[in-house]
């Protein structure tokens, strides 16, 4: 079957398990999904399906996308991403694929999303930096970030240096993320824990160990 699934996130509530624990959960509305595009190894070396989320209008997209999702017969859509497919999978072109053919309660996933952008931070905020002391003759330079380097050697400040500048609102993955509960009937799926992003932002559902971003749960910029 297919590895994945895309969704939006509705918001956080929480919920009692089967033994009768209160887990915090996030709702994802996950699907439906429509296959735009398959690919096989005879033809493209690998298998995998390319899928559509939400529908768009088609005044909004050019020829060349209208063209791309003419087969399926679904018309255009907002978000497409494409998903690894198992062996045994035989998915068509204009199939629509549930939240509830891909995961079941229990299943651990790899959650994607953009995060909230926070604009332009300092280095307390944007990488926990601890700042100055308050007292023994620290002037005006509580929340800064001291030395970025020295004057002669090097004579510049090396690349990747933590300083002031914009937090967040990048591709971030949290992994190893618990399903809770599938309601197949409202393509709603129920994640324990918190996933990256804010209300309404898409969200991008795989199993575990089935690839994801390159931004690891925990980076700086979540």
């Amino acid at each position: 079957m297919v590895t994945g699934i895309i969704g939006r996130k509705v918001g956080m509530t929480q919920v009692f398990t089967g033994e009768g624990n209160l887990v915090p959960v996030t709702v994802v509305q996950a699907g439906p999904c429509t296959v735009v595009q398959a690919k096989t190894p005879a033809r493209d070396q690998y298998a995998a399906v390319q899928l559509g989320f939400a529908p768009q209008k088609e005044s909004r997209v050019g020829k060349a996308m209208k063209g791309h999702v003419a087969k399926a017969a679904k018309g255009p859509f907002r978000v497409l991403r494409e998903f690894a497919v198992t062996a045994d999978t035989a998915l068509e072109v204009g199939q629509d694929v549930r939240v509830a053919d891909v995961f079941a309660s229990g299943d651990i996933v790899d959650v994607t999303g953009i995060s909230k952008g926070r604009g332009t931070a300092g280095v307390i905020k944007r990488h926990k930096f601890s700042g100055f002391p308050a007292t023994h003759g620290t002037h005006e330079y509580f929340r800064h970030g001291g030395s970025i380097g020295n004057r002669s050697y090097p004579g510049r400040v090396f690349k990747g240096k933590r300083m002031a500048g914009r937090l967040g609102n990048v591709r971030v993955t949290t992994t190893n993320l618990q399903v809770v509960e599938v309601r197949g009937e409202e393509d709603l799926i129920f994640i324990r824990g918190a996933i990256p992003g804010a209300r309404g932002g898409t969200i991008v559902i795989r199993k575990h160990g089935n690839g994801g971003g390159a931004t690891k749960k925990g980076a700086a910029n979540g």
